[in-house]
């Protein structure tokens, strides 16, 4: 097979995984693999391997897409995005000591391209934040607040438009009962992003339960005011009122 047709069937594979025929695109990258230069074709044994990790893995074939993403991290240890797929499924079927292997080797050779001087990628950094709050989550279905909110903060702190995060990082100060900070948290998000809704509804959830009904109130209606289709809102709302009319 000449180079050409190799470029072209390339990019055919490439099409057929966008478009969701990931069957197509399986045999393109297949055929891509055989007779194929470890050397001279590495760049496209690398994307051929990766994307049928993909594949794999969307079909639940975990084996092979360990396998599959393996092979890509052999052909190129520097391939973030296959050490980031590899850690996350090594965590799904429970081998947690080989995923935090392969995610702070690639935590730190994203530390050390940044050290140097190189790009930051954004793309990168979202992929770290889906790892760090997969972990965030984990803790918090533990009650481990400390270690979730550590977690949290790091995913903030690589995708900052991670709105609902906030939301999450102010949920876990008023479990610790550090409920100034909550506060602050929600009316800091509320100020910033005043047609995010999620803040006013979680800021009234947080004055009902400090017993500032009508504040609560406020924030609800106000929700309703700009989405009037907003179903949680409505229910804290309708709920406080029953609440309140019970106790008059």
């Amino acid at each position: 097979m000449i180079e050409i047709d190799r470029s072209e069937l390339l990019s055919k594979g490439r099409t057929c995984f966008d478009r969701g025929d990931l069957k197509r695109a399986f045999v393109i990258y297949n055929e891509l693999l055989e007779g194929a230069d470890p050397i001279g074709d590495r760049d496209t044994l690398v994307e051929c391997y990766f994307q049928m990790g993909n594949i794999f893995h969307h079909q639940g074939e975990i084996g092979k897409a360990i396998k599959a993403f393996n092979k890509v991290i052999e052909l190129e240890p520097s391939h973030t995005d296959a050490s980031i797929s590899l850690s996350v499924l090594y965590n799904d079927i429970g081998h947690y000591e080989a995923a935090k292997k392969v995610f702070v080797q690639a935590n730190e050779r994203v530390k050390a391209q940044g050290a140097s001087g190189g790009v930051e990628d954004t793309h990168v950094n979202k992929k770290f934040a889906s790892k760090h709050l997969e972990i965030a989550e984990m803790y918090m279905s533990y009650n481990r607040y400390d270690e979730s909110l550590f977690e949290y903060n790091k995913v903030i702190a690589l995708d900052p438009t991670l709105l609902n995060v906030r939301v999450s990082i102010a949920k876990v100060y008023a479990k610790k009962n550090f409920i100034a900070k909550a506060f602050d948290e929600l009316k800091r998000l509320k100020n910033e992003e005043p047609n995010f809704m999620e803040a006013r509804v979680a800021l009234g959830v947080l004055y009902y339960g400090a017993g500032q009904i009508l504040e609560a109130q406020s924030e609800w209606e106000r929700v309703l005011s700009k989405d009037p289709k907003n179903s949680e809102a409505a229910m804290y709302l309708n709920l406080s009122r029953t609440a309140t009319e019970t106790r008059i």
